[in-house]
C-alpha cells in the first residue's frame, strides 16, 4: 500500500498541540509505518513551496492547531484545506479561537502600542512598531499582517472533524488515528463531516467529585482556600466550568485538584459556553428559599466576586462565543453647513 501523507501546521498558539502529537509514544511507529510527513514545520525541513508543488488532496490528513491570528496563518490554512483530502481542526485554539482569542477584547493597533511603547518589558525608546514592508539594503522584508480579530479555523476554510482540548488528549489522537488507518486500511467508513472527536456529555457526568446541593454566599479563587478533593469544585465557591464543557478529557485538572477551565468548548447542545456557565453560576447564588427578595444591589455585590469574568467564562471560546469580540461605537459627528448666499 502506498503511504498516507499527514501534514501538521502550527497557527496561533502555545505549541503544546505538536508535542501532543507526539505524545501518543509507540502508537507513533505504526503511524510511521503507513504515513509520510507532508508537512510539519517544527518536525521536519520542509517548505511551503513542497506544499505548492503537491497535486491537490495529494495529502491525506492535516491537523491544524492554533488560531487564524494574520495573514500567514489564513494563506497556510487555504493552502492545505486545497491540498488535503481531510483537515482536522485540531486543539482550542483552532477549533474555538483559544487564549489568543481573548485579543479580541482589544485590537491591533492598541494591542502593538501596548506591547512595543508602554510595556517594560521591551527596551524600545523611540517606540517603533513592527511594519509589513521594510526596505534594507538586501531588499523587501515582509512581515505577516496582524488581523483585527482572531478567528477559527472554520471561519476561513471547510472544516471536516473537530478535536477540541488544550492540547487534545492522547485518547482522542489515539481514537481518530485508529479510524483513519482503518479507513484506508480496510475501507472502513469515516465519522460523518463535522464530527467532534469528544464526547457529547458534559464534564460533570465524567467528573468523579461528590454533588449535592449548589448553596454558596461566596465565589473564591482557587488559592483562597482548601479545595476538597472529594466534593464538587462549584459546591466549594470556585468557579468550575464543567456544567457548560464538553468531556471527553478524562477531568485531568479536576484529578490534579483545579477547576475546569474550559478548554473542551461547549457541548453541541450549548449555544454559547459562556452564558450557559453564566446560568449554571446563577442557581450557586441561592443562599435561601427567598432568594427572589433578594434586592438588584444584593445581586451586583455576588457578581462582583467573579474576577475577570470574561477571562474566566470566555477563556477558549471568545471568538466562537455570541460576543466575538469587543466593539467600539464610532461618535458621530455632525457637521454643519452653512450655505452663503
Amino acid at each position: 500500500m502506498e503511504k498516507v501523507k499527514i501534514a501538521q501546521y502550527w497557527g496561533a498558539g502555545c505549541g503544546g498541540c505538536d508535542v501532543a502529537l507526539l505524545d501518543i509514544d509507540e502508537k507513533i511507529l505504526g503511524v510511521a509505518s503507513i504515513a509520510d510527513i507532508a508537512f510539519w514545520p517544527i518536525a521536519v525541513d520542509a517548505k511551503l513551496k513542497d506544499v505548492e508543488a503537491l497535486p491537490d488532496g495529494g495529502i491525506t490528513v492535516t491537523f491544524y492547531n492554533g488560531a487564524v491570528r494574520n495573514s500567514e496563518n489564513e494563506h497556510v490554512a487555504k493552502l492545505l484545506r486545497k491540498k488535503s483530502k481531510i483537515m482536522v481542526s485540531f486543539g482550542s485554539c483552532a477549533c474555538f479561537g483559544g487564549i489568543p482569542g481573548l485579543a479580541n477584547l482589544s485590537n491591533t493597533k492598541e494591542i502593538l502600542e501596548h506591547v512595543y511603547k508602554h510595556t517594560f518589558s521591551t527596551v524600545n525608546e523611540e517606540g517603533t512598531i513592527p511594519l509589513t514592508e521594510c526596505e534594507v539594503p538586501e531588499g523587501m522584508l515582509e512581515l505577516p499582517v496582524l488581523y483585527d480579530q482572531v478567528l477559527t479555523l472554520d471561519d476561513v476554510v471547510d472544516v471536516d472533524y473537530y478535536m477540541p482540548g488544550c492540547p487534545p488528549t492522547v485518547e482522542q489522537i489515539n481514537q481518530f488515528l485508529d479510524v483513519v488507518v482503518k479507513h484506508l486500511t480496510e475501507g472502513a467508513p469515516l465519522p460523518p463531516k463535522g464530527t467532534v472527536i469528544a464526547s457529547e456529555k458534559t464534564l460533570c457526568d465524567e467528573c468523579g467529585r461528590k454533588k449535592t446541593v449548589k448553596a454558596v454566599d461566596r465565589i473564591y479563587l482557587p488559592f483562597e482556600i482548601d479545595i476538597d478533593p472529594e466534593k464538587c469544585m462549584l459546591e466549594q465557591g470556585v468557579i468550575c466550568l464543567g456544567p457548560a464543557t464538553r468531556a471527553g478529557c478524562g477531568a485531568k485538572c479536576l484529578k490534579a485538584n483545579q477547576p475546569c477551565r474550559g478548554c473542551m468548548g461547549p457541548t453541541a447542545a450549548v449555544m454559547d459556553q459562556g452564558g450557559s456557565m453564566l446560568s449554571a453560576l446563577a442557581s450557586i447564588f441561592k443562599v435561601s428559599d427567598k432568594e427572589t427578595q433578594l434586592s438588584e444591589d444584593d445581586i451586583i455585590k455576588m457578581m462582583s466576586q467573579v474576577k475577570d469574568p470574561l477571562g474566566t467564562f470566555y477563556a477558549f471560546t471568545m471568538p466562537k462565543s455570541i460576543i466575538k469580540k469587543r466593539v467600539k461605537e464610532k461618535k458621530k459627528i455632525k457637521e454643519k453647513v452653512v450655505v452663503k448666499q
